[in-house]
C-alpha cells in the first residue's frame, strides 16, 4: 500500500467520523430524551457511541475501497451517494436530538434507508467487499428506524 492510499484511507475514515461528530454535536439525549415513552428494547445510551463509531469506520474503509477503484471504474456516482448519505446521516441527529422533530427524523431515516441501500448496491458492483462492510450499517439503521417509529408512535399526540 502506498502513502497516498494510506492517506486516502485515514481522509475517508476521518470524513465518515466527521458527519458522526456533526450529528453528535446535536446529541445530548438529557431531560428530553429521558422522559420519552420509549419500548422496552431501547439500547442503554453507552452503547451508541461505540456501534456508531464502529459503523463510521467501517464506512470510510469501504468508501476507500471504491476510490481505489478510481482509475478503471467510474466510481463518482457510489460515492457521491456515500457522501449524500453521510449527510442525511448526520442531519437526523439533528432532527431528533437537537429540534426534537421525531415524526421528521423518522422521514428523514427512511430516506437514509434507502441511500444506504443505493450504496450498498453501487459499492458491491465496484467491490463486493466494499458494499459487504457496509452490511452492518444498514442492519442497525434498520433497528433504529424501528425505535424512532415506535418513539413517534408512543409520543405523539
Amino acid at each position: 500500500m502506498t502513502t497516498r492510499s494510506l492517506i486516502a484511507l485515514a481522509l475517508w475514515i476521518v470524513g465518515s467520523l466527521a458527519a458522526g461528530i456533526i450529528g453528535a454535536v446535536a446529541t445530548q439525549p438529557g431531560a428530553w430524551y429521558a422522559a420519552l415513552d420509549k419500548p422496552a428494547w431501547t439500547p442503554p445510551n453507552w452503547l451508541f457511541g461505540p456501534v456508531w463509531t464502529t459503523l463510521y469506520v467501517l464506512m470510510g474503509v469501504a468508501a476507500w475501497m471504491v476510490w481505489e477503484r478510481r482509475a478503471s471504474l467510474n466510481v463518482a456516482p457510489a460515492l457521491g451517494l456515500f457522501v449524500a448519505q453521510l449527510f442525511v446521516n448526520a442531519l437526523w441527529s439533528w432532527l431528533f436530538f437537537g429540534y426534537h422533530r421525531i415524526g421528521f427524523a423518522l422521514v428523514d431515516i427512511v430516506v437514509l434507508w434507502l441511500l444506504i441501500l443505493g450504496a450498498i448496491v453501487l459499492f458491491w458492483r465496484v467491490r463486493p467487499l466494499a458494499g459487504g462492510l457496509l452490511l452492518p450499517y444498514i442492519v442497525w439503521v434498520s433497528y433504529a428506524t424501528a425505535l424512532n417509529a415506535a418513539i413517534w408512535l408512543r409520543n405523539s399526540g
